[in-house]
Parts: structure tokens; sequence; C-alpha cells
């Protein structure tokens, strides 16, 4: 009987399948979403790069978030989680992105961006989508369901 097909196997199969590429840029996952994904065995294949870019400097340096977004809607945010994932596409060239930010915890959250906010924007072929989520729990909770949705969002953009 055939194991069935975890998250990421399932990711890799339909990217092998359309012959396409996945780059990602990662704030408040800090390069765990990348970790997930090379679990994978022939992930080269369809893993272009990864772009941890934690601190505001790096998001515009790396991916070319605009200053005046990061200021008026703050890096947790729909407008720099769509910027985040045009410029990791852009800059890495492949069809497919996804990009991650969020308030992680257990500090900064507010009350208008409380702890577990995270924003996920996906690039499928030049088509982008962002999601506004609220996850549950300590830091490493938020940041696996993090993963967890970033994966089913990739894995639906694909479909």
């Amino acid at each position: 009987m055939k194991q069935e097909q975890s998250l990421e196997e399932q990711v890799v199969s339909l990217l092998k399948e359309k012959h396409m590429q996945v780059s990602f840029a990662e704030s408040c996952t800090g390069g765990l979403l990348s970790g997930r994904l090379v679990n994978v065995s022939g992930v080269s294949d369809v893993f272009k790069e990864s772009y941890v870019t934690y601190g505001n400097e790096a998001k515009q340096g790396l991916l070319g978030v605009s200053n005046q977004a990061l200021q008026d809607y703050g890096a947790v945010s729909r407008q720099v989680a769509e910027q985040m994932v045009k410029g990791t596409a852009k800059r890495s060239g492949a069809q497919a992105a996804v990009a991650v930010t969020g308030i992680a915890g257990p500090e900064g959250g507010t009350y208008l961006k409380p702890v577990g906010l995270v924003y996920i924007g996906c690039l499928v072929n030049g088509e982008v989508t962002v999601t506004e989520n609220h996850f549950e729990g300590n830091r490493a909770e938020v940041r696996a369901q993090t993963v967890e949705a970033a994966l089913t969002l990739l894995l639906d953009c694909l479909s």
C-alpha cells in the first residue's frame, strides 16, 4: 500500500509535473519553510532559492519592498507580503514564489496586529494571491502553522 504523500512531497511533485521552479522569502519563519521543502528527495529540480528577510532592510535590499509600504502599512501587512512575493519571483526568476511575514510572538503584537497575524503571498506565473491568517499558540506553533498554510496555499495556487 502506497503511503500518502506529505504536503511538501505533493508540492514538489506538482512543481515537477508543471516544469516549474519555486523560490521563497521568509520573515517570521526564518528558513523553516525552506527547510521543510528540502526534506523531499529530488527537490533540487524545482527549488531555486530562498531569502530570509527578517529585517526591513533585507526586505528592501533583497526583495525591493518599498520604504513607503513599510512606513504606511508596516512589515506585517498584505501590501508588504505582495511586494515581497513579487520581488522574490523577479529576483530569482522562478515561476512560483511564496513570501511570509508575520508576528510569531510572544512579543511584538498590538491590538491591531496581534501575535499570530501572518500574511502569506503566493505568486504563480505572475498571478498573486495574499492571505491573511490568524494562528494561535506559542512562537514555535505559530511558525509551524505558517509553514503548513504556506505550503497549502502554494499547492492551491499551482492546482
